[in-house]
Parts: structure tokens; C-alpha cells; sequence
């Protein structure tokens, strides 16, 4: 007969094992993930910091997230928002706020950053998780499942627009860089969260060019 404490304690420990590999699994998949990455040459070392290239944008301490933080502003906005949508990873229509700073809201454009289907670089951010229990509001959670050559679809007023992923990158969160578009005549889309899932280790970088 199980007694009480007994019961107690072998429900503690299947709590225990469950949490364990709730965040424990995450981390390993991600290890495995980037290993192979490597191997493929997908992860490519980003470029030195341009400056004049990121001009009114700065990392801030935000909550304890560091966070890229843009003092552009623009005289008028066309639209305060469009829609992502990444069939990778179920992403349907998700909104995007545009012109804003606080990762709250869910997904983000960069304060300056180009919008859809201008030339530059439309710069997005959004949260991910560590696991599935605490993925609310982190659109990002399985950003790390985009592969090359995945399409990242926008629609914004009305108009739609279609990129191709071109690059996957892990970069340190001090990278700014990553801001800048590849070339001055093409039009980009960046998609950047936090790796390993839900901690700040590194930022993930999803690169696509308009097609």
C-alpha cells in the first residue's frame, strides 16, 4: 500500500521529470539544430558593426532583455500594421506592428526600417519560448524550423509580397549589423528572436529577399 508521503513524493518527482524535459529538450534540440547548421554552412559569421549604417538605433536593457531600440521616425505612416505569414512554421496572417519598440505587443518592425516591398531591409522582431507551456505570444518559438528557400509571405494595405529565405545566421545580441540590408539596391526581410528558445544567449537571424 502507497502511502500518502510516498504518493506525495513520487508525484513530486513526475513533475520533476516532466519540467526537466520540457525545458531540457528544447535546449538539446536546439544544440542539434546548430551543429547542423554548421555543417551546412547555413550559420555564416555576420559582418563587422557599420555605424553609419544602423544611425539612431541602439541596444537597451528592457525588462533584462536587451533589446535593439529605434529612435527613427517617419513624418506619416501609410499603415500601423501588416500581416506575416510563414507556412513553416504555421504562421498565418499574424500581425506586425509597425514602427514599435515594445516586443509586448507580439511581433515588431524596427522603428525606420523599410517597410514591405521597399528597397532596404524590413526588419522584424518577436519573442520565442522555451517550451510549448509558455509559447503565448511568442510567434517566434519555431522560427528555428524556417530552411532556405522557404517563402516569407506579407501582405500589407491591401498589397502582397513574397521573399525567399536566403540565410540563416546565430549572431550575438550585441550584433547590430544584422539591421543593415546585404546591398544597397535589393529588398530584404529580416526575422530575428532570441536562441536557444526563450533565453538570451544568441539572436537568430532569418534573412529573405523579395522574389
Amino acid at each position: 500500500m502507497i502511502t500518502s508521503a510516498k504518493a506525495l513524493s513520487l508525484a513530486f518527482l513526475a513533475i520533476g521529470i516532466f519540467v526537466l524535459m520540457q525545458v531540457g529538450l528544447p535546449l538539446i534540440s536546439f544544440q542539434i539544430w546548430e551543429i547542423g547548421q554548421k555543417y551546412n554552412n547555413q550559420i555564416l559569421s555576420s559582418p563587422k558593426l557599420n555605424q553609419n549604417q544602423v544611425l539612431g538605433v541602439s541596444l537597451q536593457t528592457i525588462n533584462n532583455f536587451p533589446a535593439f531600440v529605434s529612435t527613427k521616425k517617419r513624418e506619416s505612416l501609410p499603415y500601423s500594421e501588416f500581416h506575416l505569414t510563414i507556412t513553416r512554421i504555421n504562421l498565418q496572417e499574424t500581425n506586425v506592428y509597425v514602427d514599435s519598440n515594445d516586443l509586448s505587443k507580439g511581433l515588431v518592425h524596427l522603428p525606420g526600417a523599410a517597410l514591405p516591398g521597399e528597397r532596404g531591409n524590413v526588419f522584424i522582431s518577436g519573442h520565442s519560448a522555451l517550451s510549448n507551456l509558455y509559447s503565448k505570444g511568442a510567434y517566434f518559438a519555431k522560427l528555428s524550423d524556417v530552411k532556405a528557400g522557404d517563402l516569407i509571405k506579407v501582405e500589407a494595405n491591401g498589397a502582397k509580397f513574397a521573399y525567399q529565405v536566403i540565410e540563416i545566421k546565430t549572431v550575438s545580441p550585441m550584433d547590430l549589423s544584422v539591421i543593415a540590408p546585404p546591398d544597397k539596391e535589393g529588398r530584404y526581410i529580416s526575422l530575428m528572436t532570441c536562441v536557444p528558445p526563450g533565453l538570451n544567449f544568441k539572436r537568430l537571424i532569418v534573412l529573405g529577399k523579395m522574389i
